[in-house]
This record gives C-alpha cells, structure tokens and sequence, in this order.
C-alpha cells in the first residue's frame, strides 16, 4: 500500500498477487525450457514434456496445452508459454499426478461380471453408526453418486402392509422400502451407466415380499432385471451388456431350476429358504438378547413374486470351494463376513482367486463393528474377491484407499481385475508371491518438493499448521510400506520438504499410492489435513500436483501437494 490509503490500488493488485502466488521452485524449472524474454517455445515445452513429464504423443499435446492454459494473448499467437501459463498447465487436469486417460472408461468391459471390481456399500440406509443413527433415502443417493454399484437393503414388515428398511433389531430410524426404490431409480445412472445391485436382506412375511416385488416391478419398470440376457449359460453377462439394468441379489426358491432358463412353472407355493441374517451377527449385547429371543436359526417362507426378480445374483450358503466335478452353477454367490473372507484369503488364497473368477462373493464388515468402522478390502480384491462392502458413511483410511481404487475405469464403479486374477488355472498367491506372470516389479522414487496452501482444520488450535506428509503404499504384504517427511514448522501457505523417497513394488497390479498431509502435535493426536489416494498404475511421470481431498473425500477448492515422480 504505497499510496497509504489502506488500501491496493491497480499495479499494487498485480504486485500482491505476484507475491501470492511465486512459486520458486516452479519457476526454476521453467527457467530450464523458456528464453531470457520469459517465454517458453513450443518446441521447448515438447522437450520439457518428453524429458521430464514422460509424454509419449508431446509433439500433439505442446500446441494443445499453450491454447488450453496460456493466458497471454501475444505468447499464445506465437505458440509459447509464459510463466503463468506453465503454472496453470502444471495445476490443470493435464499436470495432475492422476493419469487423466484414466478418467474415462478405457477398460475392457465385455467381459463377465465375475472379473471386475465392483464399487459396493453396506448397510447403504445409514447415515451414522449402526445402533441408533438415523436412516435415509439420501445415504442412497450418496452412495450411488459416489460411483457406488452394489446397495444394500434390509427389509422388514412394516405397518399398512409396506415395507421398511432399517437395521434389524435396534433403534435406527425406518424408511420405506418404496421410497428407497425409488431413489434408487433416479440415482442409479446419474454417475454410471453400468449395472446396479440391489443387495436384498429379507426379513419380511410373504405378504410383503409379495409388496416388495410389486413396487420393484411397477417403480423400476424396464430398468429391473427379469430375464437372462441373450447369450452364454455358462458364465455372467458383461457389464456392458447389463448397462442401464438393475439387478437384484437374493434367495431364489430351488425348485425353480435354473434362473436363466424362463419360467415355466408359474403355480409355485412358498417355501423354507435360510437367509442369512446380518443382522443375527451384531456383537452388542442388548442387540444380541434380542436375536436370540428371536430364535437365530429362523427359515424364512420367499414368495415366488420375490424369487422371480432374482436373475443372476442367487444367494447361497457358502459350504467350501467346489469339487471341479461337481460344479455350481454361476450365478450362485455367497456372503461372507470380513473375517470368514480374510481366513479363507489365508489359508487357501489361490482357490479363493479361482472360485472368484466364475462366482462372485460378497464380502461385509464384522458384525462387531456397530460404529459402522470398516476393515481393509486391499486383503480381499487381492483374492479377487469383486463386492467388498463398505460402510460409504464412515470416512477413514479405508475408504480413501476404496475410493481410489474406483477413481479409476471412469469412476464408472466396475475396474476389471488384472490377467492373473481371471484365469482359473493361476498359481498366484497374494501371501506367497512366487516368479510368474504378475507383471514387471517396479521402482517407485517420489520427491516430495513443496506443499500450497493447507488449511488450518483445528479451528480450535491458535497455532499455525504444523505440516507433514506421509506416503503409504497398499498392496500385496510385501508392497505395504510407509515413509514420512520432516514437519515443517508454522507454515501451511507455501511450506517446502525437498524430499527424496524409493519404494519396491512387487505387484504394481494390486498397489495404491496415499499421500496424507497431517498437522503435527508433540502432545497431541496429529490432525489429519487431507489425502490423495490413487491406483499405481494410474501414476504419471515427472512434476505433478496432487490435489488433495478433505476427510469425507471432496476436493479442497486450492490445496494441493508438488511432487516429482
């Protein structure tokens, strides 16, 4: 303020905004490609993008990029670059260290269902913990926007002969099952076109199971599943061919034979069928009296209407891996707890990887966990395992790492599994990694260089942040590491660390990369100030920004980490 008149005047602005935004260490590199007149060629640029940023088609991409984000009208007619313009380049999509090819669907997607990865959530209804928090149509449409492609639904008698949704056995709040199919309708393709899961937890009487099919035939219309798609018997359609198609997962009576012949015999009565009860699992005590006044081994009568949505996702009991001479059929899936799933991933990994290259298994959190926390799901895709449910409620590590896993294909919600883990005949086992076709190993060295403006979250703290970053490698156990940066004292606005790190990567298949930027505190719990997960082999090369994500997962408007991978 030269003029003293508390307050800036034109040029004084632009000097205030130089200051703001002077990036040394940016304008050192820039300093490397551009002339003395502060412009950098296009030819040059292409050199900066074939050297350093590993760009394979540079030639294309230079001219592209010096129209997409040089500001200056006179560079931009002579095909150059200035400062600022390299600046918002290296902050755009095309500098992020997210490989942005990636964020289209370019994966193969005609394959059968059982080879992908598919985005999954439990107990979809709740907004917070799993005893007393309410319930939602609105965690349903989180969740599908989140790029989520399997819910979950536990239904239960409710009054007026409609039935409600809630978690069984406690004092969440109820919604209707009807409003929650609707939701689902007008959710379920705003984010993806691939297929949706309706995960049914049936605790309901006969009449209304007969209610349940009724409104998921009359509300979903031509978007619900109810006859096989043309083609194989033998194994799962592909989510392509499934695109736009809801499909509902449950039991089905056996005397019905094969779901993926038609129906013929219509006059069926109800019958016995097990269901298996999650909410028989709740470890809470007053929880658990309440179940076994219940009778826990309840069967439970399916009407036919409610066996008849079931086309491809039959719900079975899991009783050992199948005898190659007695197979089942495809479209039989089992549910299993985290535990039960994490002791078979253990013990016989390589089987559990065969069995999920045909039949899909479910996997959902420990019944012990009624605070809806969630366990790692990297052990089980690892076996191939596709629907790993998590509680998309409850933010943490666990789910950045999901989330970064789905970023991937499109964020579309179906990543297909790598070579090893479709073919029925693999030795690959995530506990014993042996020499064969998993993939070239791969070295990983990150320089961690500076940090930009990190937000303060402890409003309650009068210091200023404290920074520190830590890379985490997730993966197979041999690729599980960690290492962190110094803390830099009092600055969250430009702090610098310069520092170098390597990383061994095994299996670069199965690896994600999670950077997490925390506000150190000697006495204290560090604060968390945001993370950035992403997929190994979504890494792109050379000076990157990683834009970081608040706790709950959305996207800080300017903070961001500067890396050189």
């Amino acid at each position: 303020d030269k003029s003293k008149t508390e307050a800036l005047e034109d040029d004084e602005i632009e000097e205030f905004y130089k200051i703001l935004t002077e990036r040394k260490e940016i304008d050192k590199i820039f300093q490397k490609y551009s002339d003395p007149e502060g412009f950098m060629s296009c030819q040059n640029l292409v050199r900066f993008l074939y050297e350093t940023q590993q760009e394979e088609d540079a030639v294309v991409a230079a001219p592209a990029l010096i129209q997409r984000y040089e500001p200056n009208e006179r560079a931009k007619r002579g095909n150059a670059m200035t400062k600022d313009g390299f600046l918002m380049y290296l902050l755009s999509d095309d500098g992020n260290i997210f490989n942005s090819a990636h964020r289209k669907v370019y994966q193969d997607m005609t394959q059968p269902l059982s080879h992908y990865l598919v985005s999954s959530s439990h107990n979809t209804y709740l907004m917070e913990d799993q005893l007393t928090g309410p319930s939602s149509t609105e965690a349903y449409i989180r969740a599908l926007t989140k790029g989520c492609r399997c819910v979950e639904l536990d239904c239960w008698d409710g009054p007026n002969s409609e039935p409600v949704i809630y978690h069984g056995y406690t004092l969440t709040s109820k919604i209707l099952f009807s409003d929650v199919i609707k939701a689902i309708k007008n959710y379920a393709f705003k984010t993806s076109q691939y297929p949706v899961i309706i995960s049914l937890e049936n605790h309901c009487s006969v009449d209304q199971q007969k209610v349940m099919a009724q409104h998921m035939t009359t509300i979903l219309q031509d978007m619900l599943l109810v006859a096989p798609v043309d083609g194989n018997k033998s194994q799962f359609p592909s989510p392509e061919q499934l695109k736009g198609k809801i499909l509902v997962k449950g039991k089905k009576l056996s005397r019905q034979e094969d779901p993926t012949e038609t129906n013929g015999n219509n006059n069926l009565e109800a019958e016995d069928v097990s269901d298996e009860d999650e909410a028989a699992e709740m470890e809470d005590e007053s929880v658990k009296t309440k179940i076994e006044q219940k009778g826990k081994s309840d069967t439970l009568k399916l009407a036919k209407e409610l066996s008849d949505t079931v086309v491809y996702c039959k719900s079975v009991h899991f009783d050992g891996f199948e005898d190659p001479s007695h197979p089942r059929a495809f479209y039989e899936m089992s549910s299993f707890t985290e535990s039960k799933a994490l002791k078979l991933a253990q013990e016989s990994g390589t089987s559990f990887i065969h069995h999920n290259v045909r039949h899909l298994s479910r996997i959902y959190p420990a019944g012990w966990r009624t605070d809806s926390s969630n366990y790692n799901p990297i052990d089980l895709w690892n076996v191939g395992c596709q629907i790993v449910a998590l509680n998309f409620q409850t933010a943490g590590t666990e789910m950045d790492v999901y989330q970064g896993r789905f970023q991937d294909n499109g964020f579309c919600g179906y990543v297909l599994k790598p070579e090893f883990l479709r073919d029925e005949q693999t030795k690959f086992n995530p506990k014993s990694i042996t020499e064969g076709t998993w993939g070239t190993k791969k070295k990983l060295l990150l320089k961690i260089i500076s940090g930009q403006q990190l937000p303060k979250v402890n409003k309650s703290k009068n210091s200023i942040v404290d920074p520190k970053v830590t890379i985490e490698i997730h993966g197979v156990q041999q690729d599980n590491n960690k290492k962190q940066t110094k803390v830099i004292e009092n600055n969250g606005f430009n702090p610098k660390w310069d520092e170098e790190f390597t990383f061994d990567i095994e299996i670069p298949a199965l690896a994600l990369v999670r950077f997490v930027v925390e506000d150190f505190d000697m006495s204290t719990k560090n604060d968390f100030i945001g993370q950035y997960t992403l997929p190994f082999t979504s890494l792109k090369q050379g000076y990157r920004h990683i834009h970081l994500l608040t706790k709950n997962g959305d996207p800080y408007s300017s903070s961001t980490l500067f890396v050189y991978v």
